[in-house]
């Protein structure tokens, strides 16, 4: 089992910066992929950004250049830094892990509000 908890979301103006953290517990080892989702109002769950087993990083087209996925294995961490966000931007943000068995984690998500 793999334990996810998000923090850091809130209500930040267009054009600013929020950075979304999410601590893992558990089996840490078996952990293959981890990816920030983001799911709008009456919109499908969509990956934003994720990192795989081989450290290559993946981002939707619509946030290249203004996020940055990145991971603290010393403190079981994974961040999703957001600069320039935008009204679009505003969803609720979950962290997932991919183990080795094939099994997805989720959190329990952070909203992100961008308004003026």
């Amino acid at each position: 089992q793999v334990h996810l908890v998000e923090s850091g979301g809130g209500l930040v103006q267009p054009g600013g910066s929020l950075t979304l953290s999410c601590a893992a517990s558990g089996s840490i080892a078996s952990i293959k992929n981890v990816a920030w989702y983001r799911q709008a109002p009456g919109k499908q769950r969509d990956m934003v950004a994720a990192i795989t087993s081989s450290g290559s990083i993946i981002y939707t087209d619509s946030v290249k250049g203004r996020f940055t996925i990145s991971r603290d294995n010393a403190k079981n961490t994974l961040y999703l830094q957001m600069n320039s966000l935008k009204p679009e931007d505003t969803a609720v943000y979950y962290c997932n892990a991919l183990n080795l068995a094939g099994l997805f984690y989720w959190g329990q998500g952070t909203q992100v509000t961008v308004s003026s």
